[in-house]
Order: C-alpha cells, then sequence, then structure tokens
C-alpha cells in the first residue's frame, strides 16, 4: 500500500534547522538552472497545502498504455491534470477517480513556480498544471520527454522536496549521454528554451552513502512537484 505524506508529521518549526544554507544557482546549460534551496523559504506553507491536495486527490499508481504500473506513485492540482492509463499519456480537468476537477493549484505552488521561473530567465510563467510524484526507495522515472503541452515556449519547474535522488538531464536524443545531479529537499531545477525537449529522469531511488536516508517530514519518500503549461 502506498504510504503517503498525509502519514508524517508536520510542524511549523520542523525545518528550521534546514534552512541555514543560501540557495543559490547552478547552471547545468544555457536553458537549465538548478537553484540550490531555492523552495525552503516558504516550506512550510508548501508543505501544508501538499497536504490538503493529496487529501483532496490522494496519491495513486497510475499506469501505461502497455498496463504497466508506474512506479512512482502521483497525483494533480491545477486546471489540468497529467494521467497515464490504457489511453495513453494527456492532461484532463478532471481527476478519474472522483470524477471532479482537480484542486486548485496553492498560490504557495503557483508563487514559487512563478519566481523560480522568473530567476532562471523565463519570465510572466503561469503554470496551469503541477504535478505531484512521490517515490519510494526503489521507484525511479526513466529517460524522458516533456512534450504532451501546447505551449513548448514555457519552461518546466520541477521541485525536490524529502530524501535526495539523483537526476539525470539528458540530450535531445534518447541515447545522448546525461548529466548527473544529486537533488536535496529544496532544490527546484527549471528548462527551457533550447532544452524544453531535453531527455530527463531519475535514477532508482536508493541509500546515499554521504547523505542520510531519512527526511523530518517524508521519511523514506522523495515529493516532486512538477509545473508545467499545458493548456
Amino acid at each position: 500500500m502506498t504510504v503517503s505524506v498525509l502519514e508524517m508529521n508536520l510542524t511549523k518549526d520542523l525545518f528550521a534547522d534546514l534552512m541555514s544554507a543560501e540557495p543559490y544557482k547552478q547552471i547545468i546549460t544555457d536553458d537549465a538552472v538548478l537553484l540550490r534551496g531555492f523552495a525552503l523559504t516558504n516550506q512550510t506553507v508548501i508543505l501544508e497545502d501538499l497536504h490538503t491536495i493529496i487529501r483532496q486527490a490522494p496519491l495513486r499508481h497510475m499506469v501505461t498504455k502497455m498496463g504497466f504500473s508506474l512506479s512512482a506513485s502521483m497525483t494533480n492540482c491545477g486546471e489540468l491534470g497529467w494521467v497515464s492509463d490504457r489511453a495513453g499519456y494527456r492532461y484532463d480537468a478532471i481527476d478519474p477517480l472522483s470524477n471532479k476537477p482537480w484542486p486548485a493549484m496553492p498560490a504557495s505552488f503557483r508563487e514559487l513556480a512563478h519566481q523560480a521561473a522568473y530567476e532562471a530567465g523565463f519570465r510572466d510563467f503561469e503554470p496551469d498544471a503541477g504535478l505531484i510524484n512521490q517515490y519510494k526507495i526503489g521507484a525511479s522515472m526513466g529517460l524522458h520527454q516533456d512534450k504532451n503541452e501546447l505551449d513548448l515556449s514555457q519552461p518546466i519547474v520541477s521541485v525536490s522536496l524529502g530524501i535526495p535522488a539523483i537526476f539525470q538531464f539528458g540530450g535531445l536524443q534518447r541515447s545522448d549521454k546525461p548529466v548527473k545531479l544529486v537533488l536535496e529537499h529544496g532544490d527546484v531545477v527549471v528548462w527551457g528554451g533550447e532544452s524544453r525537449l531535453r531527455f530527463h529522469g531519475i535514477l532508482p531511488l536508493k541509500t546515499l552513502a554521504s547523505i542520510t536516508t531519512l527526511h523530518p517530514a517524508f521519511g523514506e519518500y522523495r515529493i516532486n512537484l512538477t509545473f508545467r503549461k499545458a493548456g
């Protein structure tokens, strides 16, 4: 059974000891940056809003066209949600579990996405889709492109919460050798422009020798928030 962040404690001062590092920008390519610690400033509100979304639209393991379950469980918020089933990948305004619209995107999410995109050089980004993926130890996301969105001039904003993961950021061909980056709690990756269709993914989550496995809010889990302009 999937364990969600709802089963973990959340207090106002939970992350006080994790906020000492100053955010900084790490260039990946001309159109892709890693903003270290960028999501830490407003994390208490972000996590409270995350809990609210998952209560309304629980995490679930979606399936591919071939009937295989994705290893990461997921849900959505915003005007559109990413859906995968036997009919394929697509965006839909309705949660197939509840037959109701996805929860509205919280102001904290929208502001984080907008500010991160602005910091990375992408002005006027207004996401309408917020994907929420939960990874447990062993879960992964294979190299893929985000190309179901109607406007590919808009960037992708990806926020890491919980335990660390190794992010792969490749080229425009699946066979291109990817750069591997360790993403930690509060890190945000933004890519667009010429890099918008680069292949990317997450290696299977495992214990990293130099970093503790447990996180005070997420235990042995990682949450990824991905913001897009899909419609």
